[in-house]
């Protein structure tokens, strides 16, 4: 109870005159330190937790940062392909308008994989009216011809086959020539040149038309070597093929105009004899004629 008194007394006192005030300020400077270390460990506790929760945020927000980038990543990527292949649709149609032929697009879906023969796989056939012998073009020039046709898809033999041939001129003196494939893509050959020819490197091949295959003014190559034979009585040239023969993907299959508006066959009439009076009977058998 004198405790009591006391402290109620030094209560009033303080307040009324706040004599104790100084003192008070004295014990709060010394009791900080102790109420610091005491309540460290709780604050210690609170940090830890939340840096382990800001770090679990952190790594969370990372992973699906990184996934947006990846998608983003892949959408721009997928943008670069269906621009680059607008490209090359927009070329093959200026080619078409230039050359001024019927043209069919047709994509490359397989590639003959024997090193000794040069043919690619497209998916138009008989029943998108391909025949054999029709030729194919890219943006930049002669590719090859329609080798055999299916009804949904269509071999290609290209220009670089070893076993191909096309009649070419040279665009610049009217030169006709064949060119034979010679197993590279990136080379053709004319074997059989006339040394009084005036070939030079750096002349443009185009189709001659000879033969009805191929319709003339057709790009092919552009001559890059010219050397004598081994027997020096011809000249043999080297020429490089303008079109991406391993590198095309979109095709264009293109005949002469003129083919489109040749006139169909007659059909068949039903034959039908001589009239009535002009008929002549057969003798019956046993009877005299």
């Amino acid at each position: 109870l004198a405790w009591l008194a006391l402290a109620s007394a030094l209560m009033a006192i303080d307040l009324r005159t706040g004599l104790l005030r100084e003192v008070r300020e004295v014990a709060n400077a010394l009791v900080a330190p102790i109420h610091s270390i005491a309540t460290a460990p709780l604050h210690a506790a609170r940090a830890l937790r939340d840096s382990t929760a800001q770090r679990a945020g952190l790594v969370e927000e990372n992973a699906d940062l990184r996934e947006q980038l990846l998608f983003a990543q892949a959408k721009l990527d997928r943008l670069a392909i269906v621009q680059e292949q607008n490209n090359r649709l927009r070329a093959l149609l200026d080619a078409r308008q230039k050359l001024g032929l019927q043209a069919q697009l047709a994509e490359l879906i397989d590639v003959d994989l024997d090193p000794y023969r040069h043919r690619i796989l497209i998916n138009q056939g008989k029943r998108h009216g391909v025949f054999s012998g029709e030729a194919v073009i890219d943006a930049q020039g002669l590719i090859g011809q329609v080798l055999d046709v299916e009804d949904e898809r269509a071999t290609v033999i290209l220009l670089s086959d070893p076993s191909h041939a096309v009649p070419v001129r040279v665009q610049r003196t009217g030169l006709r020539v064949i060119a034979y494939g010679s197993g590279a893509p990136a080379r053709i050959e004319l074997p059989h040149v006339p040394f009084s020819a005036d070939l030079k490197v750096g002349d443009l091949l185009v189709t001659s038309g000879i033969g009805g295959r191929f319709p003339p003014g057709l790009p092919v190559a552009t001559v890059y070597e010219v050397q004598t034979d081994d027997s020096a009585t011809f000249a043999v040239a080297q020429a490089r093929p303008l079109a991406g023969i391993a590198s095309a993907t979109e095709l264009l299959l293109v005949r002469d105009e003129t083919l489109a508006l040749a006139p169909l066959p007659a059909p068949e009439a039903e034959f039908v004899g001589p009239p009535e009076g002009m008929r002549v009977d057969t003798p019956a058998e046993g009877s005299t004629p």
